[in-house]
């Protein structure tokens, strides 16, 4: 009935494919959980104690082969109609986790997004950034979710049938940099595939050291460009690109490159202080879509 599955590279998912297990067995629902890990080279044998839980596996790949295949390969090897992709750094806040994604199951062709949350504990401040984003950027109530259901779709939490991801799977040709999770919204979106946001969230842990998400967000930005370079989503799509495709049609971009690199170095000290301000990281993603711009056309 349930086919849970979890991709993971170097993380401990034990625990929480515990959980999962034992809200699967309470529920009496028939269910399996696939881990598959992308080529890690630690956390192996905490995650092979999986192997010994009934209805579920721990399989280690040779090597890596990225966001989007390995979602797509768990989907393969799931053998039930009804597919629950979780990130191997979240677990549940709820015990009736399972069972209230258990009540969304019926005929439809959609996709069902539970949510997320953060720890309320501040972090150190090494991870400070990647906290304060999360919780006003991500962790946004399913009421506020359902206003603007695809842009607010993450892939750490989300349930789907199979006969929709066997026509929206994940794109495999594009660099693996991020914005996987975009693409396969906007295509969701392209083929009037629902999206149904309900509160069911699991608390996201795996929060970057800040020079780790810097360079992550600087290769998300890379990734956005290549997708709307190519045709794969609307430049119109994504806040931020809608903004930069405005300033272009302006003609402001050597403005922008100029002013991102007189305040780049100040605003990641702003970023990487006690008191980060989300609106300089914006500015900042600007000035960085406008030098990948102007390097695009040979002009830096």
């Amino acid at each position: 009935m349930l086919s849970i599955l979890i991709p993971t590279y170097n993380y401990n998912v034990y625990n929480l494919v515990l959980e999962l297990h034992i809200q699967c067995l309470e529920s009496g629902i028939i269910f399996e959980i696939i881990v598959i890990d992308d080529g890690s080279n630690t956390r192996i044998l905490e995650n092979e104690k999986i192997n010994t839980l009934s209805y579920s596996s721990y399989e280690k790949l040779k090597s890596n082969i990225g966001r989007s295949k390995i979602r797509n390969l768990l989907a393969q090897k799931g053998n039930y109609q009804w597919l629950l992709f979780l990130d191997a750094d979240v677990f549940p806040k709820n015990k009736n986790f399972i069972s209230a994604y258990i009540q969304c199951i019926n005929n439809e062709e959609k996709t069902v997004n539970g949510g997320l949350l953060y720890p309320e504990n501040k972090p150190e401040k090494n991870k400070l950034f990647r906290w304060i984003y999360g919780k006003r950027r991500e962790a946004l109530p399913f009421e506020k979710r359902k206003k603007n259901p695809y842009l607010s779709f993450l892939t750490l939490n989300f349930l789907i049938n199979k006969s929709v991801f066997e026509k929206v799977s994940f794109n495999e040709t594009i660099p693996n940099l991020r914005h996987e999770d975009t693409l396969f919204s906007y295509n969701l979106m392209r083929k009037n595939i629902t999206i149904e946001h309900i509160d069911n969230p699991v608390y996201h842990y795996g929060m970057d050291d800040f020079e780790i998400a810097i360079r992550k967000e600087n290769e998300s930005l890379t990734a956005l460009k290549y997708l709307i370079d190519n045709k794969l989503i609307s430049k119109d799509y994504v806040r931020i690109s809608k903004l930069f495709s405005t300033i272009t049609k302006l003609k402001l971009i050597s403005l922008l490159v100029l002013f991102h690199k007189l305040t780049k170095y100040l605003f990641l000290k702003n970023l990487a202080g006690k008191y980060p301000m989300l609106y300089v990281f914006d500015l900042y993603r600007l000035g960085y879509i406008a030098k990948l711009e102007k390097e695009s056309r040979g002009l830096l």
